[in-house]
């Protein structure tokens, strides 16, 4: 959507180019600074269009629009919880058995859908920052305009957004906390299976177990690293495979992947503040299998 955004120069901004003021205050990147170029209203100062090689003088109002369009995936009515929202973020508790995106097989029951219902009267684009399973229920983050969005997709790369789930594994881990480091790459032959190789990529996970009995066991998991079915991988690893998981081990007729996005922590794109979401435990995972 939209967003309009303006700071008043204080003396530390005193003389700075626009330039400058948008690249350390507002974090735009090259690419939103070419749009905002591109628009007659993308840039102002003191209410005047302004180049990118102004100086602001201190007391001086610079303001920002970025412009957004609107995603064509179908818009439609599903009910969402809402974790938080603002101006430039919206995150989801997405629910087990809900794609994240639309695909040749799911074109109007995913998380994408509803959102555009939700905002079916402004103009939205689906920018998914973080991203689920279509079993794996939990927080999902969305960036609400291209500011944020390219703020925050910098920031899932650099790996600063951090991420806990819970699962219910079949098995006990032994240890019952520690930490996992074993590599993952594609699985030679497949589009979607990934395995454990001593030629894959560096993956990492913190594990803890909260809860068990004499079969299985609730674990929160945190992923020091973001590879494809990384906790899937990892906790068939350990010998303890997720409960319901039908790619690595630990199928359970009609049931789902019993994993969850419990935690989502993340430094706000624009204000900069730490913001953190958690999502319910789910009715399915309140309780262990017996």
């Amino acid at each position: 959507m939209d967003r309009r955004i303006s700071i008043t120069a204080c003396a530390r901004l005193d003389g700075k180019t626009v330039a400058q003021i948008l690249r350390n205050e507002f974090r735009a990147s090259t690419a939103i600074v070419r749009q905002l170029k591109k628009e007659k209203d993308g840039i102002l100062v003191s209410e005047e269009p302004a180049f990118v090689t102004r100086r602001v003088q201190k007391g001086e109002v610079l303001k920002i629009t970025v412009r957004d369009g609107r995603s064509e995936i179908e818009a439609r009515e599903i009910p969402l919880e809402i974790l938080y929202e603002d101006e430039d973020v919206i995150a989801v508790n997405k629910p087990r058995n809900m794609p994240t995106h639309p695909s040749q097989n799911h074109h109007g029951d995913t998380l994408a859908n509803g959102l555009m219902y939700y905002f079916r009267s402004q103009n939205f684009t689906f920018r998914a920052i973080t991203r689920l399973d279509k079993d794996t229920s939990g927080v999902v983050l969305v960036a609400k305009n291209p500011l944020s969005a390219a703020i925050l997709t910098e920031e899932m790369k650099q790996g600063r957004i951090q991420k806990a789930y819970l699962a219910v594994t079949c098995g006990i881990p032994n240890p019952g906390m520690g930490r996992i480091t074993a590599p993952i790459r594609r699985q030679e032959g497949s589009a979607i299976l990934r395995c454990i190789a001593p030629d894959g990529k560096e993956a990492v996970t913190e594990y803890e177990i909260l809860r068990e009995n004499e079969r299985f066991a609730l674990v929160r998991l945190t992923p020091g690293t973001g590879r494809t079915h990384q906790l899937r991988l990892h906790m068939r690893h350990m010998g303890t495979p997720i409960y319901g998981d039908d790619l690595y081990g630990a199928p359970q007729i009609g049931e789902r992947t019993r994993l969850h996005c419990e935690t989502l922590r993340f430094t706000h794109p624009l204000t900069r503040q730490i913001c953190t979401v958690r999502a319910s435990v789910p009715a399915d995972m309140a309780e262990l299998p017996e």
